[in-house]
């Protein structure tokens, strides 16, 4: 009786300092996804500018996206594998602190007006950018299956508040840069350079114990317990691959979608009359869509399910679709609702199919794993934003905002097939 009293009060004891532990880490993730996302933010507002400053041209002022998703998915790749070999912390440490060496070697490609060091250390930049978004899987690594969701929810919302300070400290940073005798336009990078080292630093001194090494821990003793957990029978890996290309699924048509038609609404609306000011109030709604509602979404997710939530995105997407294809070309307000949608739809996509991802694999897997549909997501956003431009040139606005909502429609039966061939075994 003594025995299982104490063994009782040990497993209380231990779920206590697992629960202190998520919420140590979650608050660590936090802090360095607000530095992360002004770094992130700040360099993206001002690349393409830089590269046409710099060559003279807007010819080729779309390298630099196109270099930040290449850097960002071969990032993705090294970051996971690290991970899943050394941890969580050693992994977003190099990838953040890469991004910041990637952000003074464009410093120093302005002053020296080297274009091929630009292009070089854009790339390198773009580490920073996949760990922003790896990070948000370390505060799921000890949360519970109903929390996971929350915990994704919670990071991204951080990320905004370094999102939205980024773009808003451009002028102040074209002015510090001035007076330091460094190009305006590699001010921002002043400021991207400072906050990924921050948040490199951030998780590298902080971010202990680990808390990927410390799930492998709570897994293995799991293990001890029940065989089955270690040695999974074939059902249950079937299962789990399904989870994993239903989440990736998710992640990637609501990715394309997005990208795709984000990137045409601009073009759209100069070429109706619309100034500037008009088209940063457009795309300022669909950020704020994207990362706002999170926390809300991540109680959905946790409460009413990834399933459902990841079908609700494939509908909200279909909306914006339809929406942005009828829209007047002059109503700034169906516009703006137009992308809202967009937003929102993508922040269902992402946050329920991360959580699927979380749900369908182990601390043995895990990193590894979300490294490479990480990478996935960034291919995809590339190609979605690529061939938006010869859909748009080809068709019209129109008909690419309602092949994307359609396109959004087909992540619904991969959903489905997962869920009823999991509910038939």
């Amino acid at each position: 009786m003594e025995r299982q009293v104490s063994s009782s009060q040990s497993c209380i004891h231990s779920v206590e300092k697992q629960k202190q532990l998520y919420r140590r880490t979650l608050f660590i993730v936090v802090i360095s996804q607000i530095f992360g996302g002004a770094g992130l933010a700040a360099g993206i507002t001002v690349g393409a500018l830089l590269a046409e400053d710099m060559l003279g041209t807007n010819q080729f002022a779309g390298l630099p996206i196109a270099l930040f998703t290449l850097g960002s998915a071969a990032a993705s790749y090294l970051i996971g594998r690290i991970s899943q070999r050394f941890g969580r912390r050693p992994g977003l440490a190099a990838g953040f602190l890469t991004g910041g060496i990637g952000a003074i070697g464009v410093i120093i490609a302005a002053l020296t007006n080297n274009i091929i060091l630009l292009f070089a250390s854009l790339l390198i930049y773009g580490s920073g950018t996949a760990t922003n978004l790896q990070a948000r899987y370390a505060g799921t690594d000890l949360a519970h299956s109903t929390q996971r969701a929350t915990a994704v929810s919670i990071a991204m919302v951080s990320t905004t508040l370094g999102a939205v300070a980024g773009p808003n400290l451009v002028e102040v940073m074209g002015d510090v840069a001035v007076k330091i005798g460094v190009p305006a336009l590699a001010g921002p990078f002043i400021l991207a350079a400072a906050a990924f080292i921050l948040a490199g630093l951030v998780h590298l001194i902080f971010l202990r114990p680990d808390p990927l090494i410390v799930a492998k821990a709570i897994a293995d003793g799991q293990n001890t317990k029940d065989k089955n957990l270690l040695h999974p029978n074939a059902t249950e890996l079937a299962n789990n691959k399904r989870g994993i290309i239903a989440g990736a699924s998710v992640m990637l048509f609501t990715q394309i979608v997005m990208v795709a038609i984000m990137t045409m609404t601009p073009v759209h609306m100069r070429s109706h009359g619309h100034d500037l000011s008009a088209v940063g109030m457009v795309i300022g709604f669909h950020i704020g869509s994207m990362y706002l509602p999170s926390l809300v979404t991540g109680i959905l997710v946790d409460k009413i399910g990834r399933t459902k939530m990841a079908i609700a995105a494939g509908i909200t997407l279909l909306a914006a679709g339809v929406t942005a294809a009828f829209a007047p070309a002059d109503s700034m307000f169906v516009l703006i609702m137009a992308l809202s949608l967009l937003g929102l739809g993508w922040n269902f996509g992402l946050i329920s199919g991360t959580t699927l991802i979380v749900d369908s694999t182990t601390p043995f897997n895990r990193a590894k794993t979300q490294g490479t549909v990480d990478i996935l997501i960034a291919l995809a956003g590339a190609s979605g934003g690529a061939l938006s431009g010869m859909v748009a040139a080809h068709t019209s606005y129109a008909a690419l905002s309602l092949s994307g909502g359609i396109l959004a429609l087909l992540l619904i039966p991969v959903i489905i097939w997962s869920r009823s061939i999991q509910k038939n075994e």
